[in-house]
């Protein structure tokens, strides 16, 4: 029996925040390879139409820290498309002001915060209140490897976000479990994407002190997350909910890595 993995999520439609760069684009590419409807929900207008062009999508600009603009983002996606199935949760930002517990002053936490996890909160929110009704969904919250493990290089109100989107997650997982819905959390490990990119230039040194503990010795492309991703967002993952669903490379589980 032949699978044709180009179908497996024909006519099915997906919003995805942050999905106009790094693993929100590489998602986006793969979700409408396999054959879903995509909106690209970002700030940036100019990035956002462009990305949506390419997958032949969608856009809608959109502050994920705004509640009523994440309302509008998913009800005006469900009024004009009749439906949500995939919520890829993703938008996410790394300042520079957020470091150590020392250095790191409460506006930048808050942020961090506001649009790492209130975000999340918000989006997960809105999704479910279409998912419920249909039956059906499946919602996918970035979070992190940092979420599972301590590092002593710390971004301390990203670290603390990503703890929260995990533990809402699987909270959500259980809760609707019994409803026709899924809700995972992907924890990448350090992925090279432009965020990451930003981050290490201004510090090499930091850089290697990560990569370093990689067992596979490089940082994940963004195309390997997106088809971790897709897993989650298609029935192949029907019965996986309440996970953290670790793409790392093997840092959380490795301790001294290879030569």
């Amino acid at each position: 029996m032949s699978i044709d993995l180009t179908q497996r999520l024909k006519d099915r439609v997906a919003i995805i925040t942050g999905g106009a760069s790094g693993i929100g684009f590489a998602t986006a590419q793969r979700f409408a390879a396999e054959g879903a409807f995509v909106i690209i929900a970002d700030m940036d207008p100019v990035s956002g139409e462009k990305a949506a062009a390419a997958v032949g999508g969608a856009f809608r600009r959109v502050d994920v820290a705004d509640e009523q603009l994440v309302n509008d983002l998913f009800d005006g996606v469900a009024a004009e498309f009749g439906r949500i199935d995939i919520a890829f949760n993703n938008a996410g930002i790394s300042p520079a002001d957020d470091d150590s517990i020392e250095t790191t002053e409460l506006p930048a936490w808050d942020r961090v915060q506001d649009v790492n996890l209130k975000s999340v909160y918000l989006c997960c929110r809105a999704a479910l209140r279409h998912m419920v009704p249909a039956g059906r969904g499946s919602i996918i919250n970035t979070a992190s490897f940092v979420a599972l493990l301590g590092s002593a290089t710390s971004q301390i109100s990203y670290t603390a976000s990503k703890g929260g989107v995990l533990a809402m997650s699987r909270e959500l997982g259980v809760q609707f479990a019994r409803q026709g819905i899924r809700v995972n959390a992907l924890c990448p490990g350090p992925v090279n994407t432009p965020l990451l990119q930003e981050l290490f230039a201004k510090d090499p040194e930091r850089a290697q002190r990560r990569l370093v503990h990689v067992p596979m010795g490089r940082f994940a492309e963004p195309e390997e997350l997106a088809a971790a991703i897709a897993f989650l967002a298609s029935d192949d993952s029907s019965f996986i909910t309440a996970s953290a669903f670790v793409v790392d490379g093997g840092i959380t589980n490795a301790y001294v890595t290879p030569l």
